[in-house]
């Protein structure tokens, strides 16, 4: 189960100065409005980061078949929210010739990625970065595209993103469709349990904070081992959007979708479908 890594913390205040590197600075009527980028523990403890493939691996998702026969048809791809990079490295692996970057806000995550040295690894989110035209697909797999919480950040995000593409070229993202409530399934005897190198069971178990109220899941999740004095937790902070509000936000960006589908078959899109997987262009 992937949930995306990060998420945004506003602090509205005219007189502190902002924290280094991580920050992004608004101006609006006077006031200083600072996002500061928060990277889950799930994804900046090093230790975690390196389970993360173990617990989630490719043959149990059914994402990465879906993106990566995109990503051998493009010539220069942008993975935003690559995490430890198994997306990109399964297509250089595959034989992608072209360049491939990949984007993270976490820096444990990519010191998995880097152990590939022949895809560029970037460390930050859309905020931090300016690409004009430079890439023919732009991805956000794992659910990444959820952890845009506020409306600033959709917005920015998606107008980074739009930038970023050629003038053919595709964005491709999923985010769960609300209406088939999966955070209902987040409960602690759903737990999911992988061997890691040393032969050692970890267990990972979610619980989601209640009631749910409009389009953000709050919920938090559990590592054991056996290796471990104590569990470790990491808290997290998603945002599901529906089909309407998903278009509206595009659209505003200037991007267009040209299909939707419905769950990694590539089924049509309807209420009961657990994902909204969107392909746009610029509008």
């Amino acid at each position: 189960m992937c949930f995306g890594n990060c998420h945004r913390v506003r602090d509205r205040s005219s007189s502190p100065a902002p924290p280094p590197c991580s920050t992004e600075v608004f101006a609006v009527a006077g006031v200083a409005w600072y996002s500061v980028v928060v990277v889950d523990r799930a994804f900046s403890d090093a230790e975690l980061a390196g389970l993360y493939d173990v617990l989630h691996p490719w043959e149990r998702r059914g994402d990465f078949d879906f993106y990566l026969p995109l990503i051998m048809a493009s010539e220069t791809v942008l993975d935003v929210g690559c995490g430890t990079g198994a997306l990109l490295r399964g297509a250089r692996e595959a034989g992608h010739t072209g360049r491939l970057c990949g984007l993270d806000p976490a820096g444990a995550m990519l010191e998995v990625a880097k152990r590939r040295s022949d895809i560029e690894w970037v460390l930050g989110d859309l905020a931090s970065v300016r690409w004009d035209r430079q890439f023919d697909l732009v991805v956000m797999t794992g659910h990444a595209f959820q952890v845009l919480l506020e409306d600033d950040d959709l917005r920015a995000s998606l107008g980074a993103i739009r930038s970023a593409l050629t003038d053919d070229g595709r964005f491709v993202f999923e985010t769960r469709n609300p209406r088939a409530r999966a955070w209902e399934h987040w409960t602690p005897d759903h737990v999911v349990e992988a061997v890691d190198d040393e032969g050692v069971v970890i267990r990972m178990a979610h619980q989601v904070e209640t009631p749910v109220e409009g389009d953000v899941v709050r919920f938090s999740t559990t590592f054991t081992s056996p290796r471990w004095d104590r569990p470790r937790m990491s808290r997290s902070t998603l945002r599901f959007l529906d089909p309407d509000s998903l278009s509206s936000f595009l659209s505003a960006a200037g991007l267009a979708i040209v299909e939707q589908f419905g769950d990694w078959n590539g089924d049509p899109l309807t209420d009961a479908s657990p994902e909204i997987i969107t392909v746009a262009r610029r509008g």
